[in-house]
């Protein structure tokens, strides 16, 4: 079952021309529309489905510093500091908060190795600190268990994933934005070797820039093109409480469980980096490419056989535009959360903290994240196409980062100075010699 989102309504009429077209509607192509849209930019946003349809409104709700690959800490810093206005930038909640968030360890060997990512925040002066279990439980009433310590971050933050992009999308209309839902983009359109159109299912946009913020199905977008992009999907299982009295709100994980406290009084429940693979076709043809990233979180992949491998080999790989896409086949990726996941998390929290054990499950639901080899994002212009910028391969840490990439790509996309260097994003770092690989220490 799929979360409940704010609905968001499409406007009637797909403009013939843009400055920028953006494919896809989650938290990166909002935020990339709104800071387009505030400095002048004519931009169309098209989405397949509605707005924050997928990841955007399924994830946890965690705006976090801590944990984060070093690569990605200039622009998630950045993301924060756009995170703390957000609600006044919009004009509305977006129930970004910052109420801290701690990684419990369940053993010295644990506590180590966070206290080993630490050594990357102290170049940012970050708050981040380790903490002794006694320390851990004065934060967090109720706290049960063996834990070690934990690293904590009281400036850390959280949102409501079923609001925020919403409300972001709103905003880019009040500041000129198109925003069409129901409307897949089949393909781009070329012109002496640049882009010219973007072409939907509802007719032809003329444009010079086309950002791909689409999430999952970049990769198949991407393909169309003649655009290798080595991306892939994991399955994330995430539920839902019913209101819980007496509960932490700091937003913590240890263990096999992670939550956050939302904004109705229940919680957002799930297990931390573990992931359920449905094996697929691309999993064969990025082997190698995946394969340092496989052995290094190899104990929290859970691999599975089933019907995706013939939904995805009788998927269409190429395809015209002037025909239907697999965008219009399918608007909305819901797919099934993983039950032994939901079970798993629920339980581990009850462990740690026994105020879980009162908790009634509202809801689950699984979501389509999608992934890097080297668990960093691709934000990057298109060196073979140009006009053509990226921003996707997120790895389960979109919507935090959110702002900050949609800043990011909008100032790429301007020709501005952009806030952080984006070098680290670019897509060519799979091809240059780079041997790009996730960073052992960070989550």
């Amino acid at each position: 079952m799929a979360p409940r989102v704010d609905p968001v309504r499409s406007d009637d009429v797909l403009p013939a021309s843009a400055d920028v077209a953006i494919i896809g509607g989650g938290i990166i192509g909002t935020t990339t529309a709104l800071f387009l849209a505030q400095k002048g930019v004519r931009v169309v946003l098209c989405e397949k489905g509605h707005i924050a349809g997928e990841q955007s409104s399924r994830n946890w709700g965690w705006c976090r510093k801590m944990g984060r690959d070093p690569r990605e800490l200039p622009l998630v810093i950045e993301s924060l500091r756009l995170w703390q206005g957000m609600n006044e930038l919009v004009e509305a909640e977006t129930g970004f908060r910052q109420a801290g968030i701690m990684y419990l360890a369940q053993n010295q060997a644990e506590l180590e190795t966070l206290e080993g990512w630490l050594q990357h925040a102290r170049q940012y002066q970050l708050d981040t600190r380790i903490i002794s279990r006694a320390e851990a439980a004065e934060l967090m009433p109720g706290l049960t268990g063996a834990w070690s310590g934990g690293l904590y971050t009281a400036s850390d933050g959280k949102a409501e994933p079923q609001r925020a992009a919403p409300a972001i999308a709103e905003a880019a209309r009040r500041h000129g934005a198109a925003i069409l839902t129901q409307c897949a983009v089949r393909g781009i359109e070329t012109a002496g070797g640049r882009v010219a159109a973007a072409v939907t299912e509802k007719g032809r946009v003329a444009c010079e820039r086309v950002v791909l913020a689409g999430g999952a199905w970049s990769r198949l977008f991407c393909g169309n093109l003649g655009i290798e992009l080595p991306q892939l999907k994991v399955l994330a299982t995430v539920m839902r409480t019913q209101p819980l009295e007496g509960g932490p709100e700091i937003s913590a994980s240890g263990g096999l469980f992670g939550f956050r406290k939302r904004m109705d009084g229940g919680y957002t429940v799930a297990t931390l980096g573990v992931r359920t693979i449905d094996l697929v076709p691309d999993h064969f043809r990025l082997f190698f490419d995946y394969l340092p990233a496989a052995r290094l979180h190899w104990k929290k992949l859970r691999f599975r056989a089933g019907r995706r491998w013939l939904d995805e080999w009788r998927m269409p790989r190429r395809w015209g535009l002037d025909a239907d896409s697999p965008f219009e086949r399918i608007r909305v990726l819901d797919p099934e959360p993983d039950r032994f996941v939901v079970d798993r998390a629920r339980a581990a929290a009850a462990d740690a903290f026994p105020v879980f054990r009162n908790a009634a499950v509202a809801e689950s639901w699984g979501g389509m994240i999608d992934v890097m080899p080297d668990a960093i994002p691709v934000i990057s212009a298109v060196e073979s196409l140009p006009g053509l910028f990226i921003a996707t391969g997120f790895s389960g840490h979109g919507f935090g980062i959110g702002p900050g990439a949609g800043k990011l790509v909008a100032d790429m996309v301007a020709g501005d100075p952009t806030l952080v260097d984006p070098a680290p994003f670019r897509l060519t770092r799979f091809t240059d010699g780079s041997n790009p690989r996730p960073d052992p220490l960070a989550s």
